[in-house]
């Protein structure tokens, strides 16, 4: 008698590997939280970043993507770049505002866990060119590098604690809001690009190299900032548009 092979068990070692990497990362970020490391903590949070985005790419290079690793990376996302940020940032700065300052790290990382469900419910009927609101993991990296940069300055005073309560509230609201983001997903590396281009990629990695935290905070703050400016530039256009069609139309509706 043949015997049919049933389901096959287990998992891909390699991705889910990799979003382990990632989990522990997030989790080493809370430890040194807590311990006051705050600059160790946030370089954690951007090491699980990088295994964030090796996990995938990984997967689907090796034809490895299944429902397990999916909820898996989104389990080390919840955890490494919605709870690691908010502990960071509360240990760090928010503390004296007391309930105020509880209560924005407790929102980063609801607003974290709402933005992931809501990407695995719609990840199937969205534009893949495009977020629906600024990605956990960017999120996450623009708290993280504003830390570093800051701590690489040397910049103190009532002012960070202030600005940094605003970025916590601003970025948490950001990441559910409908504000599109460019995702990238649809970059081909496999074909050529101009030769500035080129010497742009070679330009930056120059500028990481001489200031990381000045050049790694800018690039964040300037993607989160991306949305929000593109999302009033292209309302902007429609209601001209609106307002041009309506001024074409008057004069037949009078005649």
């Amino acid at each position: 008698m043949i015997r049919r092979a049933g389901p096959r068990k287990g998992v891909y070692l390699l991705p889910n590997l990799l979003t382990t990497a990632a989990l522990f990362a997030g989790f080493f970020a809370v430890i040194k939280s807590v311990e006051g490391a705050f600059v160790p903590a946030a370089v954690a949070a951007l090491v699980a970043l990088v295994f964030d985005g090796l996990d995938g790419r990984v997967a689907r290079l090796i034809n490895a993507e299944t429902d397990f690793g999916a909820e898996y990376d989104s389990i080390s996302d919840a955890i490494s770049f919605g709870l690691a940020p908010a502990v960071l940032i509360y240990q760090w700065a928010l503390q004296p505002f007391g309930n105020v300052g509880w209560l924005g790290g407790f929102l980063f990382t609801a607003c974290a866990g709402l933005r992931l469900a809501r990407f695995n419910t719609q990840s199937g009927v969205h534009d893949k060119r495009y977020f629906q609101g600024l990605p956990v993991p960017a999120g996450a990296a623009a708290l993280g590098t504003w830390v570093l940069f800051v701590e690489e300055k040397g910049f103190s005073g009532v002012w960070v604690n202030l600005a940094t309560l605003f970025a916590v509230y601003v970025v948490a609201l950001l990441m559910v809001s409908n504000v599109r983001y460019r995702s990238f997903k649809d970059a081909d590396l496999r074909y050529r690009v101009p030769f500035p281009v080129a010497v742009l990629v070679v330009g930056l990695l120059i500028l990481v190299a001489v200031d990381p935290p000045l050049v790694l905070f800018g690039f964040f703050f300037v993607y989160a900032l991306a949305g929000p400016v593109a999302t009033v530039l292209q309302l902007r256009r429609r209601r001209r548009e609106r307002r041009a069609r309506s001024e074409v139309d008057s004069p037949d509706r009078e005649n």
